[in-house]
């Protein structure tokens, strides 16, 4: 009950889960174990993040975290919109330090599957957005890594980069040249 759509880098999907409405509103299974495996999208999910950001333009990222902690992540928008990035970080990939964005919003219902390998970020494009996403193991502080949202080797075209919101670790985060990331 569920479309997927590959995106410019191999592993990275966008999926669109059906939604049913009627006159009360609408019902929509987000995540499925049994929908995703028989589209060969096999991943055990041990933990749920949601995040608030009240603001538009709060940015989040670029975040991973490295072996053996790499999470696979199940990115959806419940409320407002964000522009959602994954990024490439295996070194011997030959779409290394590649990126994809893709408009996520809770008008669209749509999602985006970011496999190991890769660091994720998004910025807001409304207020009041809210994120929901599925990881495939335990957030473990010693494991995560950032990198720089601005990396010019990276070069991502955010469609907002003045009065953005960062926390002071998104701030202090460094290229990916200067990062291990152990992929």
């Amino acid at each position: 009950m569920l479309e997927v759509r590959p995106t410019a880098l191999d592993g990275v999907l966008e999926i669109f889960p059906k939604r049913f409405g009627d006159d009360r509103g609408f019902f929509s299974e987000t995540w499925s174990k049994r929908a995703l495996a028989e589209g060969g999208l096999d991943h055990d999910f041990v933990q749920d993040n949601h995040s608030l950001s009240a603001a538009r333009g709060v940015l989040r990222g670029l975040h991973f975290q490295v072996p053996p902690a790499a999470q696979v992540k199940l990115v959806r928008v419940s409320r407002g919109a964000i522009f959602d990035v994954a990024v490439d970080i295996r070194k011997n990939s030959p779409t290394y330090r590649q990126w994809v964005g893709v408009e996520l919003s809770a008008s669209a219902w749509n999602q985006l599957l970011i496999p190991h390998g890769f660091a994720h970020g998004f910025v807001t494009l409304e207020e009041q957005s809210e994120v929901q996403y599925k990881v495939s193991s335990p957030y473990a502080p010693e494991a995560e890594r950032s990198i720089s949202w601005n990396d010019p080797d990276i070069g991502i075209d955010w469609p907002i980069t003045e009065g953005l919101t960062l926390s002071d670790k998104d701030r202090a985060a460094l290229p990916l040249r200067d990062v291990e990331t152990g992929f």
